[in-house]
């Protein structure tokens, strides 16, 4: 049977089995407002054109394909093209997102966006989005990623917005998510939970999707024009899966194009150090919607670990689950030690230092690419720039 795509999630924000608003009845009459604003004011040719707008204007869209030759003659057999996320305003895919939840909350007339941030790119690009638009921000950050991702948090309060420190449990992404949503719970009426990726209860992995889907659109039609073809394979990490779920959407009907996902395998899949969702989790519920994630006996969601800030979740996307059960996408995973050296040898071989994040793609890209032929291509969503990664992996290596 083909599978329509488009028409994914329904109308209850089901992704098959997975998705879907496992929150209290209150709450889901909110989100159920949001998605009825969301599905009335996307349509309307104003939004559509300041949204447009902003990304060519402000945030700098289209962003580049680049054919990184340096380092697929290094590696040896596919050649190997990033989409350069990295070089949009404020360094990463998030400001695809900020701009249109800032937008649709100042909309719906809220007075207060609110959101988690693991690595900070999500902070600091709905931080920029709210300052634009003029609505205030409250971003919540475990206090071990306030410690490794400092020029990001010099950055929020730069830019204006209420910075609250998360001290419980793993002082990370996940505890920073159950902080960021019981503040919202204080006033859901005037406030706006712009989740920070494809996970939430509906209509949030669709709206997030919906907005990032602009990196696989450009990237599709770019490819063609300069390569007359498609890619043989597209690749993004996976944490929650928004930069993943950007670039995937446009080519999930093109069946020749082999798609992939990288987890992170943190410091191996035989440690409970890694986030590694879809390779080692079981189905379960978590913030609101029905996904695999990693969690014990009694279903509650396990301490998990990446180098990368930006993926330590337990969870992920609701359509990511999907996609992995109906065999369209293939979830792998790069350690904490592959990352590293993806980081150093793009860095040194193009002159790109990509984010911590990004790297975990580069990392399996290279290492699929010895296995390809020298007309064959892969093409890697780099969804971040390195950053506010430097300074950490400096240490780290001692360089």
């Amino acid at each position: 049977m083909k599978i329509d795509f488009n028409a994914m999630p329904d109308k209850e924000g089901y992704f098959g089995e997975y998705g879907g608003q496992i929150i209290p009845p209150e709450l889901k009459s909110i989100m159920d407002d949001i998605d009825r604003a969301y599905e009335e004011v996307r349509q309307t040719p104003a939004f559509k054109e300041e949204l447009a707008s902003l990304y060519a204007d402000y945030v700098g869209r289209p962003s580049p394909v680049f054919h990184a030759r340096r380092l697929s003659d290094q590696v040896g057999g596919a050649q190997i093209f990033l989409k350069r996320e990295d070089l949009n305003h404020t360094g990463a895919h998030k400001i695809n997102h900020c701009l249109g939840e800032a937008l649709l909350a100042k909309h719906m007339g809220k007075t207060k966006v609110l959101a988690e941030t693991g690595a900070g790119q999500h902070g600091v690009a709905l931080a920029t989005a709210c300052s634009l638009v003029g609505i205030e921000c409250e971003i919540h950050m475990g206090e071990i990623d306030i410690a490794k991702e400092h020029p990001n948090v010099t950055k929020m309060k730069i830019l204006g917005c209420k910075l609250v420190p998360v001290s419980r449990g793993t002082r990370t992404l996940k505890d920073a998510v159950d902080s960021a949503f019981e503040e919202y719970l204080k006033d859901p009426q005037n406030f706006f939970y712009a989740i920070g990726s494809v996970v939430g209860p509906h209509p949030f992995p669709k709206m997030v999707r919906d907005f990032q889907s602009i990196v696989g659109r450009e990237a599709r039609a770019q490819f063609q024009e300069k390569q007359g073809k498609l890619p043989d394979v597209i690749m993004a990490c996976v944490g929650g899966g928004s930069n993943a779920i950007g670039l995937f959407t446009e080519f999930l009907a093109d069946e020749d194009v082999r798609i992939i996902g990288v987890e992170p395998a943190g410091k191996g899949l035989d440690t409970p150090d890694h986030a590694a969702t879809l390779t080692k989790g079981s189905k379960g519920a978590i913030h609101g919607f029905k996904c695999y994630n990693l969690q014990d006996n009694e279903g509650n969601p396990l301490a998990v670990y990446s180098i990368a800030s930006g993926l330590d979740y337990p969870g992920v996307g609701p359509q990511h689950c999907y996609l992995k059960d109906l065999e369209r996408v293939e979830y792998v995973t790069a350690d904490d030690q592959e990352c590293l050296e993806a980081f150093i040898n793009l860095s040194r071989t193009e002159g790109i230092i990509p984010a911590l994040e990004s790297a975990h793609a580069v990392a399996y890209a290279c290492k699929l690419a010895k296995d390809m032929s020298a007309d064959q291509s892969i093409l890697v969503n780099l969804s971040g720039r390195g950053d506010k990664d430097a300074d950490f992996v400096a240490e780290k290596l001692k360089l």
